[in-house]
């Protein structure tokens, strides 16, 4: 498969992957419309993804998780002063939902995040609490913002976050066909984002296109900080408590070893993007799944020149 079609079916798996049930079906019918061979791959690696439960640790040991019910949230259901009207994705923690204020004071649209039903544990309702509070601090035009926060009568956190109608940013390029120079300015603006949240002690640690959307304005904006660690100079033990949470394609040497996660675990995501927003795949992109923790820890990447 060439690099165009790796493209393509990269795309539509990650956009396939923040979609449940006939929400999926339904994309998957209008991204692949009446080519049966690329639905037949799309299909395979989705469902190669979904048996390896989408989270990889070094032994590859975490359980898959459970699809969300159907039910889970209901449409129309109140969250605080919101209405819920849709289902936008779903991750290991919590299901995300779109709505819009309904309590009558100005009109808004935003994010909802909560965590999962039935897994609701300390541990997790622990670690939700801390991304409230990372994300709290963050306040830069380049990552979504906190708007609110609280706990649903049924007992389950949630975010209020602010919503980004967006590309993710690989997609983004390719459909605006950016020049090189541009694909560098808004990596520039992507760095810049991340350098803000290390000053602030917090390292994202799973930078990857989905979790950097782009608005019709241009402007890149972060997502998702429900695994980072809050980095505390008197403390050693990860925020994230002892469960390794990452992102193969995109994950760092130290990631894949059970490694301490530090501000360069976001620097080599950094480094993957660029790659894949100057030549259109990742530096590993082509190696066997079962195959990439050894070729990230220990290979050389091809340069990006020989590749593009």
């Amino acid at each position: 498969m060439d690099s165009q079609s790796w493209r393509r079916l990269e795309q539509v798996f990650f956009d396939a992957l923040e979609l449940a049930g006939e929400q999926r079906r339904a994309f998957l019918d209008a991204q692949c419309g009446s080519d049966a061979v690329f639905r037949a791959e799309v299909e395979a690696v989705l469902a190669a993804h979904d048996s390896a439960g989408g989270i990889r640790t070094p032994d590859q040991l975490l359980p898959a998780f459970d699809p969300i019910p159907a039910g889970d949230i209901a449409i129309g259901a109140r969250i605080g002063a919101y209405r819920v009207n849709g289902l936008i994705g779903h991750g290991g923690m919590g299901e995300v939902y779109r709505a819009p204020r309904d309590d009558g004071t100005y009109s808004q649209e935003v994010a909802i995040k909560l965590i999962r039903a039935g897994r609701s544990s300390a541990e997790s309702v622990r670690r939700f609490r801390v991304e409230r509070q990372i994300l709290a601090k963050l306040e830069h035009p380049n990552i979504a913002t906190l708007l609110d926060g609280g706990v649903t009568e049924t007992g389950q956190p949630y975010l209020v976050m602010q919503y980004v109608d967006g590309l993710p940013v690989t997609r983004f390029a390719d459909a605006r066909q950016l020049s090189l120079t541009d694909r560098l300015r808004l990596f520039v603006l992507i760095a810049n984002a991340v350098q803000f949240a290390h000053r602030n002690l917090i390292v994202h640690r799973d930078l990857k296109p989905t979790n950097i959307l782009v608005g019709p304005d241009g402007q890149p904006r972060l997502l998702d900080f429900g695994i980072a660690k809050l980095l505390d100079p008197t403390e050693q033990t990860s925020t994230t408590g002892d469960v390794l949470l990452l992102t193969p394609e995109h994950a760092a040497p130290e990631q894949f070893r059970g490694k301490a996660i530090t501000t360069a675990t976001d620097v080599y995501s950094l480094g993957v993007l660029l790659y894949d927003l100057l030549t259109g795949v990742r530096p590993f992109q082509f190696v066997p799944a079962a195959e990439l923790a050894l070729a990230v820890c220990e290979r050389d990447a091809r340069p990006p020149s020989a590749v593009a």
